[in-house]
């Protein structure tokens, strides 16, 4: 049986860490991507050379084109620009508009029936400009944010509780930024929800926590942010899709009616499997989350309105 084949387009901290995930899985040889020459070229020799002590063999290439990712059965886009002191959040979109563009032209021109996997920021615009650019159905474009989203929400859970993150359920759906929506009605801990374990207040600060998750890494790491749990995040998004485990995950998804939204990527739980997003799946939310989420779908309508401009 032939090993499958991920490309990791961008081999900065989160492509880098990802593309170490995901070899170290040996279900998969991995192709990391990057135009700064060198770079990739070094960081997937440095992984190559860990399988002999970790004991995997899947194959790790750096390059700097594209030729080598042909035939690539997902593809994790992680490039982008951060931003810089003075950009503006639009600036920042424009420039990552660019990026993600010409990255998907050439991915999706030696590699026609591949599923993107975005994880550029501002995630639920650059995901857009992939299925856009790529002409793919839906099914093939998917964002990696509500996995990172509600992983923070539930370690601050099991933080407050005293338990094993393992027993936390929760989910966090809507837009990758502070209108996010981390549902306490879904969260549970053992089966027990978190609002009849714990008083109105501290559920309100774990939810506002985890809304300012990535700023708070960012403000104490003072340069870069998060990329530990972000490529965790994509790895289990690779895992779901190429093992065809049909996990539910929380995922930014193309809606065409599903939660009352139209036409806009948005944060929800799906069902991940070999033809990636093979089912929305619709919770019953209640009236107030409901109107969280819209609200959350509207701001990211915003940002894909300067995209078009």
């Amino acid at each position: 049986m032939s090993k499958s084949k991920v490309t990791v387009v961008g081999a900065g901290n989160v492509g880098g860490t990802t593309a170490q995930r995901l070899a170290e899985r040996n279900y998969a040889d991995v192709v990391l991507v990057d135009i700064i020459e060198g770079l990739p070229q070094g960081k997937a020799l440095d992984i190559l050379e860990s399988g002999p002590v970790l004991g995997f063999d899947s194959n790790v290439v750096g390059t700097n084109g594209y030729e080598e990712t042909a035939g690539s059965d997902v593809v994790v886009i992680t490039s982008g620009s951060p931003r810089k002191p003075g950009m503006s959040r639009d600036d920042l979109l424009k420039t990552n508009q660019n990026i993600v563009r010409s990255v998907t032209e050439e991915v999706v021109k030696h590699s026609p029936d591949t599923i993107l996997v975005v994880v550029a920021n501002p995630l639920d615009a650059m995901c857009h400009v992939a299925m856009e650019t790529s002409g793919f159905p839906r099914e093939r474009v998917v964002g990696m944010a509500g996995i990172l989203d509600t992983a923070r929400y539930r370690t601050f859970i099991a933080q407050e509780l005293k338990t094993s993150v393992r027993d936390v359920f929760a989910l966090v759906l809507g837009g990758h930024g502070d209108t996010m929506v981390p549902l306490p009605s879904m969260a549970t801990v053992g089966g027990v929800s978190i609002t009849e374990l714990l008083p109105q207040d501290r559920v309100e600060a774990i939810v506002e926590r985890t809304r300012k998750g990535g700023g708070e890494i960012v403000s104490l790491l003072q340069s870069g942010s998060a990329f530990y749990a972000p490529s965790a995040a994509a790895a289990e998004m690779v895992d779901s899709i190429l093992l065809d485990q049909k996990r539910i995950l929380p995922c930014a998804a193309y809606l065409q009616g599903e939660y009352g939204i139209n036409d806009l990527f948005v944060g929800v739980p799906v069902k991940l499997g070999a033809s990636g997003v093979e089912e929305i799946v619709e919770l019953d939310l209640e009236e107030s989350e409901l109107d969280d989420l819209k609200n959350s779908a509207g701001a990211v309508r915003e940002l894909v309105e300067v995209l078009h401009a």
